[in-house]
This record gives structure tokens, sequence and C-alpha cells, in this order.
């Protein structure tokens, strides 16, 4: 058996592509539009992990709930520099729910609402501002 991706419905495909893209650093493997179904798949792959994939499904006009997406739990990455990563997030308005006080953890949502874990590389970074006394915001 061989794990494939993970797929996450997505309400603003182009404001969840700029958060994965942009912010993550994340790559556009392939995109298939469909028109008979009127939904759009992207697969974003980490360019350090490039067979483990996220499916983003697009449905076309869909008005339809996902709910918080507490249920789903949480996709993690590893990042080369945590505070880098964050302050690039925030710089784009993505609120650190968790903010990255030890040097190793953070916690942020995409614009669907679905967890994710920054994880710094190797060992965590000293201690700094304006990370180190940041509370929490919100949920993750």
């Amino acid at each position: 058996m061989k794990y494939l991706h993970t797929m996450i419905r997505v309400h603003d495909l182009d404001a969840t592509l700029r958060f994965f893209c942009e912010g993550l650093g994340l790559r556009e493997a392939r995109r298939m539009d469909n028109e008979a179904g009127k939904y759009t798949l992207v697969f974003l792959s980490a360019p350090e992990s490039p067979e483990s994939e996220i499916e983003l499904t697009y449905n076309w006009g869909s008005t339809e709930d996902y709910g918080s997406a507490r249920n789903f739990g949480h996709l993690a990455f590893r990042v080369d520099d945590i505070y880098a990563t964050c302050e690039r997030l925030s710089k784009m308005g993505i609120t650190i729910n968790r903010p990255p006080r030890d040097g190793h953890m953070a916690f942020v949502r995409s614009p669907d609402l679905v967890s994710i874990e920054l994880l710094q590389k190797g060992a965590s970074l000293p201690p700094r501002e304006p990370w180190k006394s940041m509370p929490n915001s919100g949920v993750w």
C-alpha cells in the first residue's frame, strides 16, 4: 500500500492556493477541471516530499457549510525557520493561533479553517519576541 494524498474541500480556491503556495511554499503539481461534475481538483506538494500531496477540491458555486474542520485534525509541515514562516504568514493576514513561543511549534488555520501545525526543522530556535510573549488566538 502507498499513501497518496489528503483531500480538503475549499470555498475560495485562490485564497487557499495563496495560503499554501505563497505562505507555506507548496507547489502546484497538477490541476483538473471537471466541467460535467462542476469541480476543480488541485494537487499540491512540498518541495522536500513531492510524493505526498494535498488535494484541494473546489466545488463550483457550492455554499455547503464544511464546518470548522476540527473533526479533521491537522496537517503538519516541517519548516526551515519557524519564525520566518510565521512572519510571512502574519504579513499575509493569517492569524498565528498558537505562536512559536518555544521556537519549535506553531499552529495556523487555512482560509477554510484547516489546522496547520508548523514544526521547526532540527533543534528548536531560541525563544524570541514578538513570538515569546504572544498569546494564543482562537482555536486550532
